[in-house]
């Protein structure tokens, strides 16, 4: 496969000054920027929000992943840390009679 040489880039550029005369090149050459600034803008939100939608799936699966006993205490304001089935429940039932 032949690579590009000078003189071909020379004619590629002879055809594209032809084509939309000297007078509209810096024009056609700041709307390249301006498009290749809006797609990177794009790009950058697009990224955001994946991450935003990726950092909120991990919080719901933390949640699914908590048994009925745990959420019920976490509801109520216990603390579920390292604590077992059996603590969370008497705890829920100390709360419950104190109300």
């Amino acid at each position: 496969m032949a690579m590009i040489g000078t003189q071909e880039i020379l004619l590629i550029f002879v055809v594209i000054v032809l084509l939309f005369g000297a007078t509209k090149l810096p024009e056609l050459a700041r709307s390249m920027g301006r498009s290749m600034g809006e797609f990177k803008r794009g790009q950058f939100e697009v990224e955001k929000e994946l991450n935003t939608m990726k950092g909120s799936a991990t919080a719901s699966n933390y949640e699914v992943a908590l048994t009925r006993t745990q959420s019920m205490a976490k509801k109520m304001g216990i603390d579920i840390a390292g604590k077992s089935e059996d603590q969370l429940l008497a705890e829920i039932e100390k709360k419950l009679d104190k109300s």
